[in-house]
């Protein structure tokens, strides 16, 4: 079936279904996976990806692959997007997207606070190729509006944003991006299509490290770019073709797999999230909670119109963070002391704010830094919480911080 079948199913559906068709040759009804890096062509088939059309036979993995054409047709039914391209991982996406994007003379407004690396692009190689960089807090509209220039091409956001769970308001950004005749890139990958489909809200482009919730189960790394076939033809010819970092069958079809449930866990995710946010925020040791779904969130009306699910990513403060960091990665039981998140498996990592502003962030008013403070004081706990039982997370946690 093609995705414009899946328009009038339910989200558990498309899931499942999207992108995925039995085998004519087998019958088989689950996902074939298909290892071969070149496929056997008719004698006209040309040799350079500037003759592609994405309709044509299989020619070569990095142009294209059966199991991967089929993670991408699943991701953009869920997303409501026209196409997606999957590359090796979230950073993948997100380096093809600027470089596709922006070229010498250009300037983009980014975030000041988004995934690090992301960050850490934009604080050096992106500038160093004569490209200009404004960081702003995107959850302030002025901050976004004050920072655009005729010349700016590109505004890039993240909301939830990674570490601070601080919101964006994509419609009005939107607005703000295509006044200018800028395009407005979301990194959508703590909130999901299961919280938020921002093409739907004006964004023009989405992207997704697969390797969190929609994968789900921490074995295996991907990303996603999705939008318009206008915006993404090209650059899946110009960049990710180009630059090689494409996404291997085998993660695609393990992350394929991973889909099929990915509605269910979501749901899970958000009710196992809501019960551990309300522990901390009443543990006496806890400062200050942050979560999406709780109401002492700064944006919760926010919040509850731009997210159909408050995803299942937590932060929390306590009074000393560096010391409580060593007491949970030597006696939690449960919970894993790692980075990542949106596995099944619960996992917790302690940020440190004076190291995040010497290497990652790179504010330039007090305003920047007054936000930061209101979302993450001298750090914090990120909890990505899991699938396990509610009241084992909370059993967990009790025992590691009352030592």
């Amino acid at each position: 079936m093609q995705n414009r079948h899946f328009t009038a199913f339910g989200e558990q559906t498309k899931a499942i279904h999207a992108g995925e068709h039995p085998d004519a040759m087998t019958r088989a009804s689950a996902p074939n996976l298909v290892m071969s890096t070149t496929f056997v062509t008719d004698a006209d088939a040309g040799f350079s990806v500037e003759a592609m059309d994405e309709d044509n036979a299989w020619i070569y993995t990095r142009w294209g692959n059966p199991t991967i054409k089929q993670l991408e047709e699943k991701l953009s039914a869920l997303e409501d997007a026209e196409t997606a391209v999957a590359f090796a991982s979230g950073m993948g996406a997100i380096t093809a997207l600027l470089l596709h994007q922006l070229k010498a003379g250009d300037h983009a407004v980014v975030s000041d606070v988004a995934y690090a690396a992301l960050s850490e692009l934009t604080n050096e190689m992106i500038p160093n190729l004569n490209i200009g960089v404004t960081k702003v807090d995107t959850s302030d509209p002025e901050a976004v509006q004050a920072a655009m220039k005729p010349n700016t091409r590109l505004v890039y956001i993240e909301t939830p944003c990674n570490p601070l769970l601080r919101l964006t308001d994509i419609a009005t950004v939107a607005e703000t991006a295509h006044r200018a005749g800028a395009k407005l890139a979301v990194d959508s990958t703590f909130a999901t299509p299961a919280a938020t489909k921002p093409l739907q809200l004006g964004a023009d482009f989405v992207i997704h490290s697969l390797t969190k919730y929609l994968g789900g189960h921490g074995d295996a790394l991907g990303g996603a770019l999705l939008g318009r076939k206008t915006d993404l033809t090209p650059l899946r010819k110009k960049t990710a073709i180009r630059l090689g970092g494409v996404i291997s069958p085998f993660n695609a079809w393990l992350i394929l797999r991973g889909m099929a449930t990915f509605p269910l866990r979501m749901r899970a995710h958000q009710e196992n999230a809501l019960k551990v946010a309300t522990y901390l925020e009443g543990h006496p040791l806890v400062e200050r909670v942050i979560y999406p779904g709780l109401p002492s969130h700064p944006q919760y009306e926010l919040a509850r119109r731009q997210m159909n699910n408050f995803s299942g990513i937590i932060t929390f403060q306590v009074a000393d963070g560096k010391k409580q960091a060593r007491i949970f990665a030597e006696k939690l039981r449960i919970i894993h002391y790692a980075v990542s998140l949106g596995h099944h498996r619960s996992l917790i990592f302690y940020l440190d704010t004076q190291d995040l502003l010497q290497t990652s962030f790179k504010f330039s008013s007090p305003e920047q830094f007054k936000s930061w403070d209101t979302f993450a004081g001298k750090g914090i706990f990120r909890l990505s919480v899991g699938l396990e039982d509610a009241a084992d997370l909370t059993g967990d946690l009790e025992q590691a911080l009352n030592r």
